[in-house]
């Protein structure tokens, strides 16, 4: 009996136990991604304080950013209603706030209440909203008929 006829069964079986679960990985249905969390904010700013808004907007950005957080977008009136900017921004978690915190108190600045309270001395009035997107119609269509 030839050598190769002999390997021939244990090549056989090691090609099935290594191609057994690659393809089972091609056949499995992949896992939905869950869209992101964001908050939408509307501000209207107190008159004469935005420039020191931005400025300390941008100080958080710079601070978010340092903590690896994703970057907020920030869009500002043009003509319509009555709020100055809006922000869109991912919802962070416990553990990313304190990681944000961590890095905000390094550079000096202000958390917790104080940093809201602070916050308070720009704005006129805003609004927070708690959102899950982008996402499109069809996504939503195809999650309300399951």
């Amino acid at each position: 009996m030839s050598r190769w006829f002999r390997l021939t069964p244990l090549l056989l079986l090691a090609l099935v136990f290594f191609a057994a679960p690659a393809a089972r990985a091609q056949t499995a249905k992949p896992e939905a991604k869950q869209p992101p969390h964001a908050r939408v904010a509307l501000y209207r700013i107190a008159p004469g304080k935005h420039l020191e808004f931005l400025k300390w907007m941008a100080e958080g950005n710079a601070i978010d950013k340092e903590a690896g957080m994703p970057a907020s977008q920030i869009y500002y009136h043009t003509s319509g209603d009555s709020w100055d900017y809006l922000e869109v921004a991912p919802e962070l978690s416990p553990e990313q706030q304190s990681k944000v915190d961590e890095v905000a108190k390094k550079h000096g600045r202000k958390t917790g209440l104080r940093a809201n309270l602070e916050f308070r001395t720009f704005v006129a009035w805003h609004t927070d909203t708690f959102t899950i997107g982008p996402v499109s119609a069809a996504d939503l269509v195809a999650e309300a008929s399951k």
